[in-house]
């Protein structure tokens, strides 16, 4: 193995670090246990999503700039200060501040990751294991937040404020091991305006230019759109259908599991099927499920999360892929934070709203609308990209 492919098994470490998430099985009872609503939780959970989307681009062709490595390691600074903040907070406020802190460190975070993984590979004569690559490291993620969750239930047990403890100083492990990334060559070496006229380049390219990118961006946004809003309504739906606290964790694990699980296969079924059926797949798999959730609650509830975590892992490296197919390494941080940050204003816009609905009238009406959202744009999107392929 050479310097540059050792970025492979640091970026497998980083993403492992990072979505070893303790705080997150129990993260909407902690806020609930010192008071806060479900709408203050989406709020907060909003103002990240904002912060990030309106971050995202700007880090993003800043990562295209600077360097992926050095905008990683400002994320992962940024995402430790986050952190120690809410580790250490009580109230809303704190934990609004470092919200916002944490969405600009996943900006900085978010496409140059995946970017830097992806020129490596282009460096080392090896696109064609992308997906398969981008799976595993997606798997990692999962399996990491998978064994999180009953590590967080178990210290729950003791104080919801333990695994915050633990998160921080799991962020801060992550420092050391992006310093030793190494910077892959641009391999189009195009001198980027260093402004925002440049930005808007891109953009425009990304969005109204090249068609075919732009569907596949709005409908990567509204599959990631909806699978995040799920990270968020699973635990409410766990105490709505009354599961004790201590299973929390280990059904968490057992939902990343299954996508980690997918995740590592995605390569496998992008190998036997068209993009056209994929989308479909995709869509399907997550919109179904999701309505089904909107009519009553009960264990056979968990069937459907089940399903959609499972989808989520087979979508989310595929439409990744599809999108580096269509982009050139110059702005390949700058395309890929483009679709995250339609999926995180979308959610910042909705989201508090999907936590309104449940607050006012129900959790089930919020899984309804939910559901019209997505199949809705999706459907939508799918078409003109169905169109377009025929072409």
């Amino acid at each position: 193995m050479n310097r540059l492919e050792s970025n492979i098994w640091k970026l497998y470490a980083i993403k492992a670090l990072k979505w070893f998430m303790v705080a997150m099985p129990i993260i909407v009872v902690f806020f609930q246990d010192l008071g806060l609503s479900l709408q203050e939780i989406m709020i907060l959970q909003g103002s990240y999503s904002f912060m990030v989307a309106a971050m995202e681009v700007p880090s993003g062709y800043l990562a295209d700039v600077i360097g992926r490595k050095k905008s990683l390691l400002i994320g992962a600074i940024l995402t430790f200060i986050g952190f120690l903040i809410i580790s250490l907070s009580y109230e809303f406020w704190p934990f609004l501040f470092a919200e916002l802190i944490l969405g600009i460190g996943a900006s900085f975070i978010s496409g140059s990751d995946s970017a830097l993984m992806y020129d490596t590979l282009l460096e080392t004569n090896k696109t064609k294991e992308y997906t398969k690559i981008e799976g595993k490291t997606y798997a990692i993620g999962n399996f990491s937040e998978a064994f999180a969750g009953i590590t967080g239930g178990f210290l729950a047990e003791l104080s919801l404020r333990f695994p915050w403890y633990l998160q921080t100083g799991l962020a801060f492990l992550i420092i050391p091991i992006t310093i030793l990334l190494i910077e892959p060559n641009m391999h189009k070496k195009i001198a980027l305006d260093k402004n925002f006229r440049g930005i808007l380049k891109v953009v425009r390219f990304a969005l109204i230019e090249n068609k075919l990118l732009k569907w596949f961006i709005i409908f990567s946004s509204i599959i990631g759109f909806s699978t995040l809003c799920m990270a968020w309504f699973t635990q409410p739906l766990f105490k709505a259908i009354e599961l004790p606290l201590k299973w929390f964790g280990f059904l968490w694990c057992i939902l990343n599991l299954s996508t980690g699980f997918s995740s590592s296969q995605s390569y496998k079924l992008e190998s036997k099927f068209n993009f056209k059926q994929l989308i479909i797949l995709f869509l399907i798999g997550i919109g179904i499920p999701v309505i089904g959730l909107s009519f009553n609650f009960s264990f056979y509830s968990l069937l459907y999360i089940l399903i959609i975590y499972l989808v989520r892992g087979l979508a989310t490296p595929v439409l990744r892929n599809f999108i580096n197919k269509e982009t050139d390494s110059e702005i390949r941080a700058t395309i890929l934070s483009i679709r995250s940050f339609c999926i995180r204003l979308t959610f910042s816009i909705l989201a508090p709203l999907l936590g309104w609905i449940s607050d006012v009238w129900s959790l089930n009406h919020a899984f309804l609308i939910m559901g019209i959202i997505l199949l809705s744009i999706g459907g939508l999107s799918s078409y003109k990209l169905i169109q377009l392929s025929n072409k």
